[in-house]
């Protein structure tokens, strides 16, 4: 089969086409700026990629020009436009009510969008996309695949929060947790890695991004993870600011004279690593060169990144009783080789015994721990689309 993946924002759309034989990924891809200017950026397997200025008004428009560029006789890597099998969709949250992937028609749709409220950023985007690539290929199996799901089997002690139940039962304020597709790849692939069951291990993954959470992996099952209701609980992150006293929002508001939503905005976009540096960048590589030049803030936001990490795979080692592998993922997880020192430094009591040269690999598999380590701590690259395609073959 040939699945067509789509991860789509309000203003964005990501592809690829993936052959689920040899999971090969055929082309891959970027609308950018929908609703104005528009970019578009396509890569044949093989090929350099190519960047060109077109117009894009809407998502159903983006998804068309994706399709002709598969199709087409320069860049294209299909005959026709029936050699697609299926559509999987990223939707980001499923609230409670998605324990799974589902094949999606309009009462899924529904669901769907009655969890809006929880993802007002993410989960209306999804659907437009979801609309745009019925509109164009009707009739077409597609999948939605959701980051909340692999989260939904954490017992309640771990995602009820210490609040009045009613807001549980009204308003369904609890833990999700985010980034369960790539947790799910992950925790599977370090026990295929070690060639054990994932059944039989205690994993701690550690989705270390832009976006960042860990998850407490029980017997092939989610038991914790560090994001929330939304993703800005739990690690510092890129631009989130991770946890806080829930007491700073109307601090600031007060201190500041702005409103709720506006701090919100200020913990979502202006904090994390970005904040704590001084404005320096987002980007741990720019923040590892700026603290190379002497920058102390550079330096000290590096070093309180990895601190929290650190406290989070404590608490997981705790939660689970013991823990058999810690493996690494995401820009920063897979290659930057100073941030998993840091964190190394403080997690070395679990018996972890980094190796420093092994440590220097960049975005490649590899076990980091010396043989007969207590701790197996390794590296996974993560592959949501194909994780994603895979889970559009099961279903379709």
């Amino acid at each position: 089969m040939k699945v067509l993946v789509i991860n789509c924002g309000s203003s964005s759309l990501k592809y690829q086409l993936i052959d689920s034989e040899s999971e090969k990924v055929l082309a891959k891809g970027l609308c950018e700026r929908i609703g104005t200017d528009g970019v578009l950026t396509h890569q044949p397997e093989g090929m350099e990629k190519k960047k060109e200025n077109v117009s894009m008004p809407n998502h159903t428009v983006a998804v068309q020009l994706v399709l002709d560029k598969l199709v087409d006789s320069q860049v294209g890597v299909i005959k026709s436009l029936s050699e697609i099998d299926a559509v999987g969709h990223r939707v980001v949250h499923g609230g409670d009510k998605f324990a799974g992937s589902v094949l999606l028609n309009e009462e899924i749709i529904r669901e769907i969008e009655s969890c809006n409220d929880l993802a007002p950023l993410h989960n209306p985007a999804n659907l437009i996309g979801i609309r745009a690539c019925q509109e164009v290929m009707p009739g077409l199996p597609m999948v939605a695949v959701f980051d909340t799901a692999f989260h939904q089997t954490m017992p309640k002690k771990a995602y009820l929060y210490g609040i009045p139940h009613e807001y549980y039962e009204k308003y369904k304020v609890r833990r999700y947790g985010f980034h369960g597709t790539s947790h799910d790849f992950v925790s599977k692939r370090a026990a295929e890695i070690l060639g054990k069951d994932r059944k039989d291990l205690k994993i701690i993954v550690c989705h270390l991004g832009n976006g960042a959470s860990i998850s407490a992996v029980k017997n092939g099952e989610s038991v914790d993870t560090s994001m929330g209701l939304t993703p800005l609980e739990g690690l510092i992150m890129g631009t989130r600011s991770g946890d806080i006293d829930p007491a700073v929002i109307t601090f600031l508001a007060e201190k500041e004279h702005i409103s709720a939503d506006e701090v919100l905005n200020i913990l979502n976009k202006k904090s994390g690593v970005l904040g704590l540096s001084g404005g320096v960048s987002n980007d741990f590589r720019d923040l590892e060169t700026a603290k190379n030049e002497g920058n102390e803030l550079a330096a000290g936001a590096l070093e309180a990144f990895a601190y929290r990490v650190a406290k989070y795979i404590g608490a997981y080692a705790a939660a689970m009783k013991g823990v058999d592998v810690i493996a690494f993922t995401a820009g920063a997880g897979e290659n930057n080789a100073y941030v998993r020192g840091l964190i190394g430094e403080y997690i070395e009591f679990l018996g972890t015994n980094i190796d420093p040269e092994k440590n220097k690999i960049r975005g490649e598999e590899i076990i980091l721990s010396d043989e007969g380590s207590k701790v197996v701590t390794m590296v996974v690259p993560t592959n949501e689309e194909l994780a994603i395609a895979r889970e559009t073959v099961r279903l379709v």
